[in-house]
């Protein structure tokens, strides 16, 4: 987060320096920064959609000590018209001849054309001109906030019936951007390694049979990447990458889990999972040190193991009870 901010802010000043545009600078290093892949991406966008929220209270609180309403009224009709030429002639230009190479069709033209409005970065810019040395008489600050109120009180309030016509309305969720896609249901992604012995070692992907809903996505082979079609067939040493629907709590069902300690003496201590541990318990996986390990029923049990169980009843409890009071009457 340190090093985008600063990137940001080298973006607005190193231009500014020669003379550029600092704005404009920032603004396409925030593109180019939101089509890139960053590690943890998401979490950074979160943080400063964090920081915009905090920005632009700071803003219009600002705006409201800069505007005063009598001056308004004074410029109302330059403002008026100022408002009708953008809304009438130069977006609907502006966007016809940057959309129409593209091919898109009227009714999105025309949308987006009705769309354009003006917010607090336009007074920003006005404020900008006003205190600049290119300063002219005309009141630009005054009519650029009428433009806005009436760009946003007009065209805001009518968008929604506009697009509605021109049947440009998506009925599903369209809260995304694409720096932070994130679907309705949760995919998960797990690895499985294929080591000597396994059941899908030297078969064709098209010859092993998944779970339901589980797709075969990558195979990482060594410092390549395969992408796994039916005659891909699968080697030793391969690290299988399926997706699968992740778990969600739902209708008051969970998946409990507890740890537990595997403490020198414990009875679990030096025998394999099939042996010591209950039929009714899984053994979700094993921290061991710091490391992760996914068992099975031949894994062995270590001192210093933590188990990570879960279990439908309660004969865990009254085991580790009878455990705990056998270890007191030693």
């Amino acid at each position: 987060m340190i090093i985008v901010a600063a990137i940001a802010m080298l973006s607005f000043s190193l231009p500014s320096l020669i003379g550029g545009n600092g704005f404009l600078s920032c603004y396409i290093c925030g593109i180019i920064l939101g089509n890139s892949k960053i590690e943890n991406k998401k979490e950074i966008v979160h943080f400063f959609d964090g920081v915009t929220g905090i920005m632009q209270i700071a803003l219009f609180f600002l705006l409201g000590l800069l505007v005063n309403p009598s001056e308004l009224l004074q410029v109302i009709l330059p403002a008026i018209a100022v408002a009708l030429a953008l809304t009438l002639i130069i977006r609907p230009v502006a966007a016809a001849v940057s959309l129409a190479p593209f091919k898109a069709k009227l009714n999105q033209i025309a949308v987006i054309s009705f769309a354009g409005l003006r917010g607090a970065s336009s007074i920003v810019f006005a404020i900008l001109v006003t205190v600049s040395d290119n300063y002219t008489e005309s009141d630009v600050f005054n009519i650029v906030f009428c433009v806005v109120l009436l760009s946003i009180g007009i065209q805001g309030t009518l968008l929604p019936m506009v697009s509605k016509k021109l049947d440009m309305i998506d009925e599903g969720d369209v809260m995304k951007t694409f720096t932070d896609y994130s679907n309705e249901t949760q995919i998960q992604f797990i690895c499985l390694p294929v080591k000597q012995g396994h059941p899908w070692l030297d078969k064709e992907v098209r010859q092993i049979t998944l779970p339901p809903e589980t797709l075969l996505v990558m195979i990482m082979r060594g410092e390549r990447t395969v992408i796994p079609r039916g005659s891909t067939q699968i080697s030793k040493g391969d690290i299988l990458v399926l997706s699968a629907i992740g778990f969600e709590e739902k209708g008051g069902y969970t998946l409990p889990l507890t740890e537990e300690k595997i403490s020198f003496g414990h009875p679990w201590s030096g025998r394999t999972i099939a042996q010591a541990v209950p039929k009714n318990v899984l053994v979700v996986l094993i921290k061991r040190g710091e490391r992760t390990v996914i068992p099975n029923g031949n894994s062995i049990i270590k001192s210093g193991d933590i188990l990570v169980t879960h279990t439908a009843n309660e004969e865990l409890i009254s085991y580790k009870e009878s455990y705990e009071e056998g270890d007191e009457d030693d």
